[in-house]
């Protein structure tokens, strides 16, 4: 695990982000936050903050099309943890799930293949969207 800084802007960055904990956001939309919070931080201030929590595995930084966002991981500890993303709303859920650790243990094992669960992406529909689809015939 990598030195942990404890920062004033890097503070300020986890806090915000562990208050937005059920969504995931950009660092312009982190910049926005902490202004909003009369902290005066720039863009480079702030990537240079969310590269060292992620490294620390406080953070989760999912890539997307429209770029990347991050989302606040609490435990990070664990490592048994994923992400969700529903196909429809775009809604994207933190879990911790250790019935995950025997198909990770099967990869490593059998295809030498090592998963990093903390970049680990689902996609699927949320339980608000799967009762909203009309029942297939």
């Amino acid at each position: 695990m990598a030195a942990v800084y404890n920062t004033r802007q890097q503070k300020a960055v986890l806090n915000c982000l562990e208050n937005c904990c059920e969504s995931c956001v950009s660092a312009c939309d982190l910049m926005e936050l902490l202004r909003g919070q009369g902290y005066t931080v720039g863009l480079t201030t702030i990537y240079r903050q969310l590269e060292r929590l992620e490294s620390q595995g406080l953070i989760h930084r999912i890539n997307t099309d429209e770029g990347s966002y991050y989302q606040y991981c609490d435990h990070p500890e664990q490592g048994d943890c994923f992400l969700l993303k529903c196909e429809k709303c775009g809604r994207i859920k933190h879990l911790d799930c250790s019935y995950l650790k025997p198909l990770y243990d099967h990869l490593s094992q059998e295809h030498h293949f090592t998963i990093n669960s903390h970049k680990t992406l689902f996609y699927g529909l949320c339980e608000v969207c799967s009762q909203k689809e009309e029942p297939r015939t």
